[in-house]
């Protein structure tokens, strides 16, 4: 059964969708195909965990979109969070 969730085959995250404890199997779909990993990290339900290794300064994509950039490396399995993701604009132009 799924405990993570996708929903583009863009995104480098998944979503917990129930608390995952370190060391557990992850599970969810990508395509119609189900993927797996292990967690190297608690990981909260909601909160964003990488599904692939994801560089220092790239960006974090969920829903297809990019939603920050890592400040650090990520490792596949990692928690996603502001420890080591920061939100940047994609337009510096656009107001609130």
């Amino acid at each position: 059964m799924c405990n993570a969730m996708i929903i583009d085959s863009k995104d480098n995250v998944a979503v917990a969708i129930e608390p995952i404890s370190q060391g557990d199997t992850v599970t969810y779909l990508c395509d119609g195909v189900e993927q797996t990993l292990t967690a190297r990290n608690d990981i909260t339900i909601y909160h964003k965990l990488a599904i692939r290794d994801i560089g220092c300064g790239e960006p974090v994509v969920k829903y297809g979109e990019h939603t920050g950039f890592a400040t650090c490396d990520i490792q596949t399995g990692e928690h996603v969070h502001v420890h080591n993701v920061e939100g940047r604009r994609e337009n510096p132009e656009e107001k609130e």
